[in-house]
């Protein structure tokens, strides 16, 4: 991977882990085009709960335990 590609990933890397959860499981739908960030082992979520931007919290009881991003390819730079 070439030098400023990788670039791109270190503001991930540093929001990554100020997440107070250290498991953090992803799955890309590329054809859908739905990134899926779960906190943890993927679940169900007992709550599911839609923002402005797109984006799904994904909630158990009071606890965030993922969230589900719609049409992702908007959020790319460069």
């Amino acid at each position: 991977m070439e030098q400023t590609k990788l670039t791109q990933f270190y503001p991930f890397i540093s929001n990554l882990v100020k997440l107070p959860e250290k498991k953090v499981w992803t799955d890309y739908d590329k054809q859908a085009d739905v990134l899926y960030v779960s906190f943890g082992q993927p679940q169900k979520a007992g709550d599911t709960v839609p923002t402005d931007r797109g984006i799904l919290v994904r909630k158990k009881g009071k606890k965030i335990i993922g969230f589900t991003i719609l049409n992702a390819k908007r959020f790319l730079r460069g």
